[in-house]
């Protein structure tokens, strides 16, 4: 058995010598052809449903431009919707800022990658962080279809497409996450200036995405991508690191009606109350005036006309419950100059509502 044994591992190890040998003689064989991949059938076209955040994207990214800033000092990039065939584009004031402080040389990126001259139009608005830029001589261009930001829900999905860090055409994807949030606007200078009723997003939006659109599954847009909250600063707009899920746009809505006076008018124009209020008060609602204050309240403005003074504080806007300062701008930010409303307001601890018709501030 032992004979047998060793005669046996000594054939093995011929053979396996030989095989060794074979192969390191032979080399690697020569492969001709070889076929990966299963044998399903396969489209050379892959249809999308115009739905879907691919059909959404091809539907909308025609009409999204980037935008340039160029000064002696450095410049900036951002985001433009175009929303006429005669080159009218809408973006955010903070964007071009640089281009009326400045100086700056003005460029719009066209999805073709065709870089022309921009020109600002009008007197940009500050308080809604809009402005308006024209090209000329550029034919073909496709304008954007506007949606109803006032249709919107919180959890309806959203895309939002633009050129973060000046990666022109970059598609991203979420739901709405919050409506008629109180944020603080991007001013000429980059500093918080007033606040807007956002629409709040977790769609990715980062530096660059200023001004580009956010769209619903239709392909309509929805709102104007306009700031984002980063874990690595408190204020919003201007410069920010990476996107946490907190975006904000403007309501569509709203930036139309700017939009539409900027063309017509050369300047736009807000709803007022014809009050100041107290941003340090803690209590429910909003304080008029404060303790430094002179008169709070603008004689003959819509709130003097109604009796309001210095000293109440409102809770209420056509019954709907008002905690902060913030609130209430953003409540009479969303209605329109000569709109009818009621306003609730507490005085030595009575509660008192009045019928005021709003007034008209040029932004």
């Amino acid at each position: 058995m032992v004979l047998v044994a060793l005669i046996a591992a000594l054939i093995g190890g011929s053979i396996g010598g030989l095989i060794v040998h074979a192969h390191d003689h032979h080399g690697t064989p020569t492969v001709n052809s070889v076929t990966l991949g299963g044998t399903g059938q396969q489209s050379s076209q892959v249809e999308r449903a115009p739905d879907s955040v691919a059909g959404v994207a091809s539907q909308i990214l025609p009409s999204v431009v980037s935008i340039e800033v160029k000064t002696a000092g450095g410049g900036d990039t951002g985001s433009g919707i175009v929303i006429s065939p005669a080159g009218y584009v809408m973006t955010n004031n903070h964007v071009i800022a640089a281009s009326r402080n400045g100086g700056g040389q003005l460029s719009v990126i066209l999805p073709d990658k065709t870089k022309v001259p921009a020109t600002v139009i009008g007197h940009p608005d500050t308080v809604d962080d809009i402005a308006i830029i024209k090209v000329t001589h550029v034919p073909g261009l496709r304008p954007a279809t506007f949606g109803n930001s006032d249709n919107l829900a919180v959890g309806d999905p959203v895309v939002a497409v633009g050129s973060p860090l000046g990666l022109a055409g970059t598609v991203t994807s979420g739901i709405v996450s919050a409506l008629d949030r109180p944020v603080e606007a991007a001013g000429e200078q980059g500093v918080p200036e007033d606040v807007i009723d956002a629409i709040q997003t977790d769609a990715a939006i980062n530096p660059g995405n200023s001004g580009g659109p956010l769209v619903n599954l239709a392909g309509q847009v929805v709102g104007v991508n306009s700031a984002i909250a980063s874990l690595s600063t408190d204020a919003f707009g201007g410069q920010q690191s990476g996107s946490i899920g907190l975006g904000f746009a403007i309501p569509i809505d709203e930036a139309k009606r700017i939009a539409q006076q900027i063309i017509t008018r050369g300047y736009s124009t807000h709803a007022i109350i014809g009050v100041q209020l107290d941003a340090r008060y803690n209590g429910s609602g909003a304080l008029v005036g404060s303790a430094a204050s002179g008169n709070p309240v603008a004689p003959g403005g819509p709130a003097a006309n109604a009796g309001i003074r210095k000293g109440d504080v409102i809770v209420a806007v056509d019954g709907v419950k008002i905690t902060t300062a913030d609130e209430l701008i953003v409540a009479i930010r969303r209605r329109v100059p000569g709109q009818r409303i009621s306003l609730t307001y507490v005085r030595n601890g009575a509660h008192h509502t009045v019928s005021i018709v709003l007034g008209s501030k040029r932004s």
